[in-house]
């Protein structure tokens, strides 16, 4: 999902960019200190989220997403709450009050629709995710062909990721973000910063570790146990 920030502030901007760096399901195109200079930008990229704080020079947050006809999915940022109201009134997702954690940042953004006002979309993205039984992992200057549903989980270091069935572990130059966007979002979910299992190889969950019939022990992050709950014991 691309996202920009539109924020005065250096200090705002760093956290937003390393929370965003963090969560790893979103590609930030641009960090703006007012409006009128993230216009251009929006013109020529397609943007579905938009990080705005309300008091930016020149153009204020409320007035910029007032002025546009279709803007996308927008969060407000901003350390007064006296526009919570106004800014719901405009159909933001969310309203996050700084100074905010990372699990609140999180939960903001996991409120987002993949695709805005496109529910025929979604189930296109879907499906076509769902039939596709294999996947292609580049390890060096291979390809190597695996079952999708042979993947347990995926664990990521520094500079590659480990894919890991249930005989073999695979070398990937890819990064996480990667398999999110490519695996079957109603199978495969994020449970850690550095890890994404298979909901398939879930043998149970005790405490905040997910125990896989490998055997492996996966650590459940605070900032993604309650949307991984949410969903698999649904």
């Amino acid at each position: 999902m691309n996202c920009i920030i539109i924020e005065d502030q250096p200090p705002a901007q760093r956290i937003l960019k390393k929370y965003i760096e963090d969560i790893g399901t979103l590609k930030l195109k641009g960090v703006f200190s007012d409006a009128v200079q993230a216009m251009e930008l929006m013109k020529s990229e397609p943007i579905q989220l938009l990080f705005l704080d309300i008091h930016l020079p020149k153009l204020s947050g409320i007035e910029f997403l007032k002025s546009m006809q279709n803007p996308p999915h927008v969060i407000l940022t901003t350390a007064f709450a006296d526009y919570a109201l106004e800014g719901y009134e405009l159909n933001v997702v969310d309203y996050l009050l700084k100074p905010f954690s990372f699990q609140r940042f999180v939960k903001a953004v996991s409120k987002v629709p993949l695709k805005k006002g496109d529910q025929s979309g979604e189930n296109e993205v879907d499906n076509g995710l769902q039939a596709r039984n294999e996947i292609y992992i580049k390890s060096g200057y291979e390809h190597i062909k695996i079952e999708i549903g042979d993947i347990h989980h995926i664990a990521s270091a520094t500079d590659y990721t480990e894919v890991i069935t249930q005989n073999k572990k695979y070398l990937s130059n890819e990064s996480l973000l990667f398999w999110l966007e490519r695996l079957p979002n109603n199978l495969f979910y994020r449970i850690h910063k550095s890890h994404i299992i298979n909901s398939k190889k879930i043998e149970k969950i005790v405490g905040n570790q997910v125990h896989l019939v490998d055997g492996a022990k996966v650590p459940i992050g605070r900032a993604y146990k309650e949307n991984f709950m949410k969903n698999v014991l649904k």
